[in-house]
């Protein structure tokens, strides 16, 4: 059985890995977006324009989801004291 200390050390790492994960889809969205699209818009036959909406869907959605399922648990039993 996982003790609380065993939880808040996995939630820790955990917002650790997607936090640097989310930053590293945004700074290469931002500053190689270009190349990216280009190279998705072969891939998946959709248009340019419509990859940016869902690059912006994607890592708007991925920030939520990590802050509520990852984060969140993670200060919340920080400020319990484990």
């Amino acid at each position: 059985m996982i003790t609380l200390s065993q939880l808040t050390e996995l939630l820790g790492w955990a917002s650790v890995i997607n936090i640097a994960y989310l930053l590293l889809a945004t700074i290469m969205i931002v500053f190689m977006r270009d190349t990216v699209s280009s190279i998705q818009s072969k891939m998946f036959g959709i248009d340019k324009k419509e990859l940016n909406v869902k690059y912006f869907d994607f890592i708007s959605t991925y920030k939520i989801v990590t802050l509520v399922f990852i984060v969140a648990p993670y200060l919340a039993l920080k400020a319990m004291g484990q």
